[in-house]
């Protein structure tokens, strides 16, 4: 196994810590205030979107959060986890894994399977920490028994941890520059490009349980998801896609 080394994670500008075992990333930098890039080993209470719990075996995957301020009115912070998506796309491809694809609104994804997740959080009006978790390597945990089919990192192309966690990163403060520069409008396009369910027809549950179908239309000003329905387009804000086919 890889070791996660905090001088072989290379970010300009932001200071670089590696845990062997924390809680979650993100909740150690929640009193942060400069600049800092979190990796660790182990996560036990590591955690996904709505709370769910997200799976973090010992080496067996990318687990980091990276906090900053970002200079965009608060109305605009809930793009941060598509901005976030471009950017660790973007890594994956330049790494090798040209299949990377994104999922609204926070899911790295291959083949139709699920690489990994990022989970957003705001501590003040403008320092925002940002955690992804990425499956390298196989384990009996996310094999089986989840309901979802994950993907692994390492069934498609061999990158150490290190280096993935620096590029990923480098990648994220990147787009991150562009997003404060320009808003959604800089980054919105490419996260299109690589939309999994481009043109699919979809059904989402809502944030109330309720369920809308439509076709996968891109995404609204704001970064919802947008879906042509009979009723015409539709911008969904809090939900998530259950079943997608082809239009």
């Amino acid at each position: 196994m890889d070791r996660l080394d905090a001088a072989a994670i290379v970010v300009p500008g932001v200071e670089v810590r590696v845990v062997e075992r924390c809680t979650s990333t993100n909740d150690l930098l929640a009193k942060e205030n400069s600049p800092v890039l979190l990796a660790a080993e182990e996560q036990t209470a590591g955690r996904g979107r709505r709370g769910r719990r997200w799976h973090s075996a010992p080496g067996a995957g990318a687990t980091f959060s990276l906090g900053r301020r970002v200079r965009r009115p608060v109305r605009e912070l809930a793009a941060l986890s598509l901005v976030a998506g471009v950017a660790a796309a973007r890594a994956l491809r330049a790494l090798g894994l040209r299949q990377a694809a994104l999922k609204w609104p926070n899911d790295l994804m291959v083949e139709g399977a699920k690489l990994g997740g990022i989970l957003v959080e705001n501590r003040d009006s403008n320092y925002a920490v940002i955690g992804i978790g990425i499956n390298c390597r196989r384990t009996r945990g996310l094999d089986a028994g989840r309901g979802r089919k994950p993907a692994f990192l390492y069934d498609y192309v061999s990158v150490p941890r290190n280096r993935l966690i620096q590029e990923v990163g480098r990648a994220l403060l990147e787009a991150l520059d562009a997003f404060d520069a320009r808003g959604l409008d800089a980054l919105r396009a490419e996260w299109q490009g690589m939309d999994a369910h481009a043109g699919q027809r979809l059904r989402v549950r809502l944030a109330d349980g309720r369920v809308m179908s439509g076709v996968a239309s891109g995404l609204a000003d704001d970064g919802a998801l947008q879906l042509r329905t009979r009723g015409g387009l539709r911008a969904v804000r809090s939900g998530r896609v259950v079943s997608a086919r082809a239009a």
